[in-house]
């Protein structure tokens, strides 16, 4: 018999099986694995789309949309293990399952019980783990490594000038320490972060919020434990739920078509269209970011970005546009030019930030006509940093003599010298003037005054539940809720299709970055941009 050619290998997300209640021949229940950080969109293109082998959300949330509505399938199984999402992420995850429930059973089981894991399940009425789950429910902390002392014990110093006390973005590699404002904005996320985290379990849960809010000092330790205080509803296996049996190629191949066939259903009416600013916001076209120590992955692109956003504008299929933003923000410049072309947009844009939309982040949204954020999303830190590493001492460790002649300020960006005293003046007054536009650019967005957006910037972050209160979001969801929105703005039916859109491939030969004037400057990725709406995003929430 001749051999029939292999099918692709499924991603690990979707594997049938058998539920045990079924009375059909055919597999009923789907069995979902759900780990790792669910990125929300692919790569831009080409050959980084290729070899990123990550679930994203975008796919996710489609192959969920087909699985609910899948007659066949009796129960869902969701089991979560090894999640690394953000907490936003893991909350629209959250979302998805909720949706779900109202079309079929879902059963959520928890081989590993954490804070992440218990709001992803928070919507379900059926959350299970094994008697011998490992549990950590201890509430959240922040954690971020300072690298000042490190760096000058091998000759390398940061200039780090900023406006105004709580832009952070250069303290890690200027300090040796957090300093009192970064603390103090950190540890208002973090009890932020745990009224929404209790908002959502406890409230799922039906336990009083004083009793809730008793669970992180617990120290649960085990599932029985769990149950009592009502976290999980159940202590079982999870084959004691759904009984795995061989793939089922026919119905497994049946969740894949989501994404095949949303695109064809994009020319048939009006809709949505996506855009997302993934990464840090950078001038020219987006890429893949330099290993580096400091700023790494996804770049996006303003030319990139600002051609996708046109390109949607143009279409007559699309009534409104979503811009997704997941970014710390990096060139003001860019961010300028991105927020230029939202502001002038003539179809409705709606906001959706996803873990992060902070400085330059927050920048490119704030002309929106409607914003979403998670109340887990870092956003605001409404200033602007000027800065480089300085490799004096580096450079005279190791033998290296930058000489230079000409002028003093054509120097400015150099990493061999720290800034002068006219060099240190001349920033200031460009980060003053930059900073100014920044904050026009919010009040005009927002409908705020100069003073307000000045009083609540000064480069201070702020958790989306908060910047709900301040007038910095219009509205706390997911990236479902701002679509919602898009079609109520564009007047739009409630089943409008949506795409992502992006702009076309540039031809390849433009180089991304010069090479290096001295060893080590890779450090300061922008080039000969020195003026950052940035964000910062080493800190880590545990």
């Amino acid at each position: 018999m001749p051999r029939l050619p292999e099918l692709p290998r499924l991603p690990e997300l979707v594997r049938v099986a058998l539920g045990r209640d079924s009375a059909g021949d055919g597999p009923d229940w789907v069995v979902l694995d759900l780990h790792g950080s669910y990125p929300t969109h692919r790569a831009a293109g080409g050959v980084q789309a290729l070899l990123q082998r990550t679930e994203t959300f975008e796919a996710l949330a489609a192959r969920l949309e087909r699985l609910g509505d899948a007659g066949w399938v009796r129960g869902v199984l969701v089991r979560v293990s090894g999640l690394t999402a953000g907490l936003a992420t893991s909350s629209a995850i959250g979302g998805l399952l909720g949706r779900l429930v109202g079309k079929t059973r879902v059963v959520g089981y928890l081989p590993q019980v954490s804070m992440r894991s218990l709001l992803v399940t928070a919507r379900l009425t059926e959350v299970v783990a094994p008697e011998s789950a490992e549990v950590a429910v201890p509430g959240f902390a922040a954690e971020q490594t300072f690298f000042g002392s490190f760096l000058s014990r091998k000759g390398i110093a940061f200039e780090n000038l900023r406006i105004r006390e709580y832009k952070s973005a250069l303290t890690p590699y200027s300090q040796d320490r957090m300093d009192e404002y970064n603390r103090e904005q950190l540890t208002a996320y973090i009890a932020s972060a745990e009224e929404s985290w209790l908002a959502a379990v406890a409230d799922a849960r039906g336990a009083d919020r004083t009793t809730a809010g008793g669970w992180f000092d617990a120290d649960f330790t085990s599932a029985r434990q769990l149950l009592d205080a009502g976290l999980i509803t159940r202590i079982a296996y999870d084959d004691e739920i759904a009984t795995p049996v061989e793939q089922h190629w026919v119905r497994a191949l049946e969740l894949m078509r989501p994404q095949l066939s949303a695109r064809r259903l994009t020319r048939k009416a009006t809709g949505v269209a996506v855009v997302p600013v993934v990464g840090i916001i950078v001038t020219g076209r987006s890429r893949g970011g330099p290993p580096v120590p400091i700023l790494g992955g996804p770049q996006a692109g303003a030319d990139t970005v600002v051609a996708a956003l046109r390109r949607a504008q143009r279409d007559d299929k699309v009534g409104a546009i979503v811009l997704f933003v997941d970014s710390g923000g990096g060139s003001a410049l860019a961010s300028d030019l991105i927020a230029r072309a939202v502001a002038t947009s003539p179809k409705p844009v709606v906001a959706v930030m996803g873990e992060v939309a902070g400085s330059g982040g927050y920048y490119v949204l704030a002309p929106a006509a409607h914003v979403v954020a998670s109340p887990f999303t870092l956003t605001g830190s409404i200033g602007v940093v000027v800065g480089k590493p300085v490799l004096a001492q580096f450079n005279e460790r190791h033998g290296l003599n930058p000489e230079a002649v000409g002028r003093e300020r054509a120097l400015f960006a150099s990493p061999a010298r720290a800034f002068s005293d006219d060099q240190r003046a001349w920033a200031e007054r460009m980060m003053r003037e930059v900073y100014d536009r920044f904050v026009a650019r919010v009040a005009a967005g927002r409908g705020l005054s100069p003073e307000r957006v000045d009083e609540i910037g000064r480069g201070r972050i702020w958790s989306g539940r908060d910047a709900l209160e301040v007038g910095l979001v219009d509205e706390l969801g997911d990236l479902e809720a701002g679509l919602a929105a898009a079609r109520r703005l564009a007047g739009l039916p409630d089943d409008a299709p949506v795409h992502t859109v992006r702009a076309p491939l540039a031809l390849p030969g433009t180089p991304t970055f010069a090479e290096p004037a001295a060893p080590l400057a890779g450090l300061w990725p922008f080039g000969q941009e020195q003026v950052l709406t940035w964000l910062d995003r080493s800190v880590t929430i545990r």
